[in-house]
């Protein structure tokens, strides 16, 4: 089923690559809407893989809008999300 999921720390097409690329095997491809605050991905995706979703979107810095992050695990995520834009910028 097609979903729509808020994402935080999306910043711009480097964010937007490194999504499409690090979900692509696990998830298939995926969809980043930039021109929405908070960011959005889509893509097929059955319920019972949201949990994984949720997880890789943490583990690469953005996690989804409805996540409760300490703070400092906040910061680490903002921290990932810089590497991760950087990553996708240098590989587009």
């Amino acid at each position: 089923m097609k979903q729509t999921f808020e994402v935080v720390n999306v910043k711009c097409g480097g964010c937007a690559n490194t999504l499409k690329t690090k979900l692509l095997e696990e998830f298939g491809e995926v969809e980043v809407n930039l021109e929405v605050e908070p960011r959005q991905i889509t893509l097929e995706i059955e319920e019972s893989q949201v949990p994984a979703l949720r997880q890789a979107l943490k583990s690469l810095g953005y996690p989804m809008s409805d996540e409760d992050l300490s703070t400092v695990e906040g910061f680490t995520t903002t921290a990932k999300s810089f590497v991760s834009c950087a990553v996708g910028k240098m590989n587009t």
